[in-house]
């Protein structure tokens, strides 16, 4: 018995993530947090895509832990140089604006995880997309992993058995997947990304790809920057456009148009694509599984003051 005793004391506490877990340390955190999200989305509305895909790279590496913001240190080198995030993954100094008001009012109380989950959310809302309850209580990690970051983050060139594999890795399902995908109804895609699709590729309108190859020079390293809307109807408004797109063939990316492509996820698309309503519900709910995985609580990691570097 005393072993057992002193086995469970030298265990890590592991405590379980819950909505109000700052109304006493940090009452005023999750307003302010909304209002800082709220300024930078209103500054640049592609912020609010931003935020929320910060959120997923985070928590597909390690959990959401905030690795993401880490900077290369001289002991690891970090995720932002990975594939799927170089030159794609942005608004990290709004997360430090955000972080930065917070710590004004509760400094060392709030995590940079917790503030992501919050600012994804919040983000998702301002351009009229669902809201959800956000569980808190994440703590931030003190490492972070380029490698890790690449093995597990999906790419825009990844067929339905690669993106379904990715998901289910994390514990998510097929349907979360699709629902999660669908955060595409923002933002925007650098040309290197879906140059292939627009010229390579016969599972395209001709015209959509037409009109993107304006943007996108055949030759590789040749406006490989050029910005395009995930969305070409409704870029920036969170809606279920994307789906509709999919279904004429003009999704962006190749990994988008896997989604409908004659496979197991087509009823999903063609679902979303009719019940907006429908969709928002299952995000909602997807991003809140998302925000579950492998978070670091109780004693473990920390809490970060500056989001880019470890205390």
């Amino acid at each position: 018995m005393a072993a057992l005793l002193l086995l469970l004391l030298a265990a890590p506490c592991m405590a379980q993530l819950t909505p109000d877990f700052y109304s006493q340390s940090c009452p005023a955190a999750l307003s302010t947090i909304k209002k800082a999200v709220n300024k930078a989305v209103a500054r640049e509305r592609r912020m609010a895509a931003s935020l929320i895909r910060l959120h997923f790279h985070d928590c597909f590496v390690q959990g959401c832990d905030a690795s993401i913001l880490l900077e290369d240190s001289a002991t690891f080198v970090g995720e932002q140089s990975a594939l799927q995030n170089f030159n794609s993954a942005r608004g990290f100094n709004v997360v430090e604006e955000i972080k930065s008001a917070v710590e004004g009012i509760c400094p060392g109380v709030v995590s940079c995880a917790d503030v992501l989950a919050v600012a994804a959310r919040d983000a998702s809302t301002y351009v009229g997309g669902p809201t959800w309850t956000v569980k808190l209580g994440r703590r931030d990690s003190t490492t972070a992993s380029k490698d890790l970051a690449e093995a597990n983050l999906p790419l825009a060139f990844n067929d339905l058995d690669a993106l379904i594999s990715s998901f289910s890795k994390q514990g998510l399902s097929v349907r979360d997947m699709v629902a999660l995908s669908g955060s595409h109804t923002i933002g925007m895609a650098r040309c290197v990304t879906f140059r292939g699709r627009i010229y390579n590729e016969t599972d395209i309108d001709a015209g959509f790809a037409s009109g993107r190859r304006r943007a996108c020079p055949f030759e590789a390293g040749s406006g490989d920057g050029n910005l395009a809307p995930l969305d070409l109807v409704t870029p920036n408004s969170f809606d279920n456009n994307y789906y509709k797109n999919l279904m004429r063939k003009k999704g962006l990316l190749h990994s988008d148009q896997a989604l409908f492509s004659g496979g197991s996820t087509d009823g999903i698309v063609s679902g979303y694509a009719r019940d907006g309503a429908s969709f928002s519900i299952d995000f909602a709910a997807a991003m809140v599984r998302m925000g579950d995985i492998q978070p670091l609580t109780g004693d473990q990691g920390e809490i970060r003051r500056v989001c880019k570097a470890i205390d």
